[in-house]
């Protein structure tokens, strides 16, 4: 990656600084106002190890489309990832870091024609199919090409369902396109199946792991040699979440069914990797107190209106069926309130939290989400003028030390020192002005009072900075 600003740079934090500190800091700066995000690289790298261990035969094949962040596929390529590419542009993407083409599945099994043609331009060779028209596409364009048939096999459970668009029958569809295929001349290698993003039926993958097999075993009486399984993706990577399940029947399904190492198995997860790697914070710009009907006197509902919504980062809610939890960065004693939180737009479906209890709040307040990294900031636009939340990204010393010299990452992607005192506030929102450095106006550094919330926690706030520079006052009857 061209490093275009230096606020593009990842900025390796100390041990005493973690990722709500950074938020802290750059939210209570008093200069900051726009959502921003700050992400975890560590957090990319710890899922990558326990990955590694507790699916040992299956290679990762990073789902570009879940977030085509440059310096998370940076990380990911120096960690010896694959990657699963939808488009020719996700190809160019990955194959800019250095990384070779045989890394890289052409994981969409209906392609437009000038995409199978770059593919067979830059030697990007394997890819799947599950149906005819794309089959005679593939002999027309790319004859030679490396042929992963999809099969259907769905989740009971799943955040997102892939099967009513993709996934041909493995008892019925799957041979007969096999066997098309073999009459065409072209080279089948495997088989593939993805049971659904954010998978939440488990075995489900030792259903789909069985059906692969019949399905090497039929194409042996063609006189195919298949040589990979393709898992596909499902894996959860929020907080709190695990694979250990899915690890453990995946585990004992490739024993039982591909017991030989011959065998090669990758995968393709996304949300397992960046999910939870990406906290955004969101700054309340406005704030409307509905009152009781019966009591006009008693507050019955209040909506925030905050810097950030569906339009942006919050399309999950909308495409992703996500579930967000707000978590107010300062909190409060008052009595929780029934409360929604709606985005900046003039649009009326641009909500983000339609109804939940919430402590009070004020315009100037910041509301945390964590699990922010997937499905979010590639489908996110600026409609009505918003602009896309910017990203920090920062990391661990020990994280640091172990990819600083693996390519394609390099020391010139990192800064050093401790946060804030190089942590660039970035108001630039595009990337190309001029770099401020961390610091508050001297007029605005007094004594504010603030009360701890669990990110808050034994912070001096001696010299807090005010959240929001205006004063209520107090006003008579209106008649």
């Amino acid at each position: 990656m061209k490093i275009a600003n230096l606020d593009e740079r990842v900025h390796v934090l100390d041990a005493e600084t973690d990722v709500f500190k950074v938020i802290r800091d750059i939210a209570q700066s008093g200069v900051q106002e726009e959502a921003f995000y700050v992400c975890d690289i560590g957090d990319v790298v710890r899922k990558h190890k326990e990955w590694k261990m507790k699916l040992p035969r299956v290679e990762p094949h990073y789902a570009v489309k879940c977030n085509d962040s440059y310096s998370v596929l940076e990380v990911l390529a120096a960690l010896g990832t694959g990657f699963d590419c939808a488009s020719k542009t996700e190809i160019n993407k990955v194959l800019e870091l250095g990384v070779d083409p045989s890394r890289i599945i052409f994981a969409n099994p209906t392609k437009p024609a000038s995409h199978i043609r770059h593919s067979a331009a830059v030697g990007v060779h394997l890819m799947t199919f599950d149906n005819e028209t794309e089959l005679h596409k593939i002999k027309s364009l790319f004859p030679t090409a490396k042929l992963v048939i999809r099969i259907r096999c769905d989740a009971s459970v799943a955040q997102c369902q892939l099967g009513m668009k993709f996934g041909c029958d493995p008892v019925v569809e799957a041979p007969h396109l096999i066997h098309v295929a073999h009459l065409l001349g072209l080279d089948v290698v495997g088989v593939s199946f993805h049971v659904g993003s954010g998978c939440g039926d488990p075995p489900v993958f030792r259903r789909a792991i069985a059906a692969a097999r019949n399905l090497f075993d039929f194409g042996a009486t063609l006189g195919y040699q298949f040589h990979l399984l393709d898992l596909g993706g499902g894996y959860p990577g929020n907080k709190g979440t695990s694979i250990d399940k899915i690890a453990e029947i995946i585990n004992s399904a490739l024993d039982e069914y591909f017991p030989s190492p011959d065998v090669h198995i990758i995968a393709e997860p996304g949300r397992y990797y960046v999910a939870s790697a990406y906290t955004l914070a969101t700054n309340i710009h406005s704030k409307r107190e509905v009152m009781d009907p019966q009591d006009n006197e008693t507050v019955s509902h209040v909506m925030y209106y905050i810097n950030d919504g569906v339009y942006g980062s919050f399309n999950c809610l909308l495409y992703d069926h996500a579930q967000v939890t707000p978590v107010p960065m300062t909190a409060s004693s008052g009595k929780l309130i029934p409360s929604s939180i709606w985005g900046p737009t003039c649009d009326g479906l641009d909500q983000v939290v339609e109804n939940m209890l919430l402590p009070p709040m004020d315009v100037g307040n910041w509301i945390i989400f964590e699990n922010m990294g997937a499905y979010t900031l590639p489908v996110a636009s600026t409609f009505n003028g918003f602009p896309i939340p910017k990203v920090h990204m920062v990391v661990d010393e020990h994280t640091w030390l172990m990819l600083k010299d693996v390519l394609p990452l390099t020391e010139e992607h990192f800064v050093l020192g401790n946060s804030p005192a190089n942590l660039r506030i970035g108001l630039d929102l595009g990337g190309c002005g001029e770099i401020q450095e961390w610091g508050v106006p001297p007029a605005l550094c007094h004594q504010v009072a603030a009360a701890e919330s669990p990110i808050d926690q034994g912070v001096d706030h001696s010299s807090r900075p005010p959240a929001f520079l205006f004063e209520f006052v107090e006003v008579g009857p209106i008649n």
